[in-house]
């Protein structure tokens, strides 16, 4: 038999942390012997775990003890972390560790060291500033990057979870949870993010311009509630439809009735766009004085419209090099404290993968599906709001006492 002594530490039970340790151990086909477990008496007390893993082969034991490092656990005596050179861009030794989003610590020079830039899906290399994240793609020949899990800790959100306002919601997902509490907490975090000087960013898709949550999304801008924006050519597009023609997708803001030849009024908004060279040259010509965009602008807070193969136009701001794209998509992300998706699964996913796991993250969608698959991509931490976009944006923004008409 062969045996590794693991610990872990944090909120074990409550979080179900515990269960998931030992189903996974057990589903491994493998064994343990809980050698030490301290509960945490009070809520802010955390509990200590010690076991012994028990396997029948040494592949077995780095196998399950690779899995239990991404439940936070971590092997006691750690050994020291292995750094192997890469011989070829784009291309790192077989035995790489993968990353998560959760915060992540390596032993190294006899002490547990924390890696900078978290992301999902990166490898560790070892620069100048210690050990950081990096994408695959951007490992050039020479760099020196981390190998097994045998150095490496990992800590979920949930076993670290402090009490505070957002203790109201989970990661489950239901339709019967009252919205009105939801936007007050939400609201509340806005309001303490704005005035501590934080930054909170939006992920929004063209839903938030047909069911009216423009004007409040807008406010939310130009007070100083929202720090960067991130979507596709879509959103930009039809808040201009809206502003140049009053419709989006050529339904009538007002009656909510499809206008006569109203389906091409997305490619004049953005022909308009185009004869004055950019949005910002629209701003500048006095053609376009108000929307979402034009506040965007105003306010000067980054943002990124993320191309993709079914864009009209597109418009000259979108950035159809998708590298390019995630670049600056990661770069606006970069020190968020609260990520609001609001109905884009696509660009949802694609940001959640960029966000580290305690970044506090609402998914705002009508369909419970989406946050489903949020969390099905490795976005666990994302808490679902079943709300139609525009109402609950209109009731943010009314709770923050904003003019949003």
């Amino acid at each position: 038999m062969y045996t590794r002594n693991i610990i872990s530490k944090g909120h074990l039970i409550d979080s179900g942390i515990m269960s998931a340790i030992l189903n996974l151990i057990i589903d491994e086909k493998a064994d343990y012997n809980i050698i030490q477990f301290t509960i945490g008496k009070k809520q802010d007390e955390m509990s200590d775990l010690e076991l012994q893993l028990i396997c029948t082969s040494e592949e077995k034991l780095n196998v399950v003890t690779e899995k239990l490092v991404m439940l936070g656990a971590w092997e006691k005596g750690a050994s020291e972390s292995v750094f192997i050179e890469t011989d070829k861009d784009g291309c790192v030794p077989g035995e790489f560790y993968s990353t998560s989003n959760h915060r992540t610590e390596i032993y190294r020079k006899g002490h547990w060291e924390k890696v900078s830039r978290q992301r999902m899906d990166a490898m560790i290399v070892m620069k100048d500033g210690g050990p950081q994240c990096i994408k695959l793609r951007d490992v050039k020949k020479g760099d020196t990057i981390l190998c097994g899990s045998e150095s490496v800790r990992v800590f979920p959100p949930d076993a670290e979870r402090q009490s505070e306002g957002f203790g109201f919601m989970t990661n489950d997902v239901s339709s019967e949870r009252s919205d009105h509490i939801a936007v007050k907490k939400v609201a509340d975090s806005l309001r303490s993010i704005k005035k501590t000087g934080k930054k909170a960013v939006v992920v929004a898709g063209p839903v938030v311009i047909h069911t009216g949550g423009a004007g409040a999304l807008a406010a939310l801008i130009k007070e100083g509630y929202v720090h960067g924006l991130l979507g596709g050519n879509a959103i930009a597009v039809h808040d201009l439809e809206s502003q140049f023609y009053g419709t989006s997708l050529g339904v009538d803001m007002k009656t909510g009735k499809p206008t006569h030849g109203g389906h091409f009024h997305h490619m004049r908004a953005i022909n308009k766009i185009n004869s004055h060279g950019s949005i910002r040259g629209a701003i500048d010509d006095g053609v376009l004085s108000k929307g979402l965009m034009y506040e965007v602008l105003q306010s000067e807070i980054p943002y990124c419209l993320a191309g993709s193969i079914r864009d009209d136009g597109p418009l000259p701001e979108t950035v159809m090099d998708m590298i390019e794209a995630q670049k600056q998509y990661g770069q606006i992300i970069n020190g968020t404290d609260m990520l609001i998706m609001l109905s884009t699964m696509l660009h949802s996913i694609g940001a959640g993968n960029m966000t580290p796991s305690w970044v506090k993250t609402i998914c705002v969608d009508i369909n419970p599906a989406v946050v489903t698959k949020l969390s099905d991509r490795g976005t666990g931490q994302a808490v679902g709001i079943v709300s139609d976009v525009g109402l609950f944006l209109r009731a943010v923004a009314q709770e923050l006492g904003l003019d949003y008409s």
